[in-house]
């Protein structure tokens, strides 16, 4: 009976991934004890001892059956107009940028790690390999067991881009794994929500694409269009393009930390053949009248 018990507790502390000590036969018969009625235990029998025993199988058997099918509450970490780093219960770290939300459970639960992302995020995983990490963005799911990748899904974009910096990452629709794309470090999966495709893309520099961490908006040879739409994300302001010519108006130009919407749109806007005003909550791009 005694080393049956101690099967039962291991196999508990495995499941629920906690401490062994929390489930020990010391602490669980003390509980046990407890919620006995007041014997000598001199006079306790070999039959008493042996039932005594099988309630605590019980009572461990429930606490795992209660630990492992009850609803865990998930909860949500956003950000407005600043970024923000969250640790997961399994210490993954997670940087969420500007106007991002996360969703994730209390405690990891089962054999997948979970989560729920709207924005962007970068992902430091913590490797487990028995328990693969997965991030839900929209129609995709990015699979891994550890590694350091992006998550790009604003609701409103076009497009959701998946970068791999560090590790292998497997992108594919929900509910289509079987084709999925196997990321190699400086590669993108691009998923084009009108078209529902897939695609790979390799990327010259993966690092600019989590520059963002840090405050700074870096804008290199891009047209018009992309800097239009990652200000957008950036400030959470529409802001539209009125003469599709300028759309692929190629620019370069770094912003720091700091620098206001209207600080960046005067400088993109100087020496120039566009303009911008703002009408209400509406930023229009036109072109300049000669």
């Amino acid at each position: 009976m005694e080393q049956e018990f101690e099967k039962i507790l291991d196999k508990l502390a495995i499941s629920t991934r906690s401490p062994r000590g929390r489930f020990s036969k010391a602490n669980s018969w003390i509980l046990l004890e407890k919620r006995l009625p007041h014997l000598q235990r001199r006079t306790l029998s070999l039959h008493t001892m042996a039932g005594a025993a099988a309630v605590a199988v019980l009572c461990v058997l429930g606490w795992w059956a209660y630990y492992m099918f009850a609803p865990v509450p998930l909860q949500t970490v956003s950000t407005l107009a600043e970024t923000r780093t969250v640790t997961l219960p399994d210490q993954t770290e997670i940087v969420l940028n500007r106007y991002s939300s996360l969703t994730y459970p209390e405690r990891f639960r089962g054999k997948d790690r979970k989560v729920q992302l709207q924005g962007e995020a970068y992902f430091e995983v913590s490797k487990d390999a028995a328990h693969p990490f997965k991030v839900e963005a929209g129609a995709i799911i990015v699979q891994v067991l550890g590694t350091h990748f992006n998550v790009e899904a604003y609701p409103k974009d076009t497009q959701v881009k998946t970068t791999l910096l560090e590790g292998s990452v497997s992108v594919s629709l929900i509910g289509k794994t079987e084709k999925s794309l196997i990321l190699s470090p400086n590669e993108s999966a691009i998923y084009n929500k009108d078209k529902k495709s897939l695609t790979l893309h390799t990327e010259n520099n993966a690092s600019e694409e989590i520059i963002w961490r840090n405050g700074t908006l870096l804008f290199k040879s891009i047209p018009l269009q992309e800097i239009i739409r990652q200000l957008s994300n950036a400030f959470h302001t529409d802001i539209r393009i009125e003469d599709t010519d300028l759309q692929n108006y190629r620019m370069t130009a770094t912003f720091s930390d700091g620098e206001t919407l209207e600080d960046i749109l005067s400088l993109l806007c100087r020496n120039q053949k566009f303009e911008y005003t703002k009408t209400n909550d509406i930023i229009m791009i036109t072109q300049k009248l000669n």
